[in-house]
């Protein structure tokens, strides 16, 4: 009997340090960007640098339009073509007043390929309302922590690509003021961010 509720207390302890554990883990993980987004964190999203074909952009330069950013690169086979066809349809329901309020902005994670001229190339393929930005693999890392995404370089040594790039797939919406409001997926319908483009559209603070 004594040996029967000393293997009990054993198993009772142990769940309750395994409780604990995972409380723990999940207390430690990072919050999803959304949720920091509806939490208000200030850390979230904010102002950067990187360079163009025609030199540094920041997102301070858009502050009074609407900024749609979505972090990829130009070699991307599938869901970089997608989100930013998504962007360019959703800007083709919207008047040219509403339009010109409207800046796109692509950043590339791959600087070694994806040159600010060639970024200019591959952004006007979509639309003349977005704009390619690169930087140093130190500024592009400062981004994809400030946005909650991530990026990392896949070796594939049977493609003529030599690599590819595995990377979160977002689109950013940002307000006016430049501050972070909402992230969608690269899968949103142009009729979506359309409508949600007006709503950031009427807001006029």
């Amino acid at each position: 009997m004594n040996t029967q509720l000393k293997t009990l207390k054993i198993l009772l302890l142990l769940t309750a340090l395994l409780l604990t554990g995972l409380t723990l883990v999940l207390k430690l993980q990072p919050a999803s960007v959304e949720a920091r987004i509806a939490q208000g964190d200030p850390r979230v999203g904010g102002d950067f640098t990187l360079t163009s074909a025609t030199g540094p952009v920041s997102l301070s330069d858009f502050k009074g339009q609407v900024v749609v950013l979505y972090i990829g690169y130009a070699s991307c086979p599938d869901v970089c073509p997608t989100a930013l066809a998504v962007l360019t349809q959703a800007l083709g329901q919207l008047d040219q007043s509403q339009r010109e309020q409207v800046q796109g902005i692509f950043i590339s994670v791959d600087p070694e390929r994806d040159t600010p001229e060639k970024l200019a190339q591959y952004t006007a393929f979509f639309s003349p309302r977005l704009i390619g930005v690169t930087g140093s693999k130190e500024a592009i890392d400062r981004v994809v922590k400030q946005y909650g995404a991530f990026y990392r370089r896949v070796e594939m040594g049977d493609s003529a690509l030599g690599y590819a790039v595995d990377h979160s797939s977002r689109l950013y919406l940002i307000d006016r003021a430049g501050k972070l409001v909402d992230t969608l997926p690269h899968t949103t319908s142009p009729d979506a961010l359309s409508l949600l483009l007006k709503q950031l559209l009427a807001n006029q603070g």
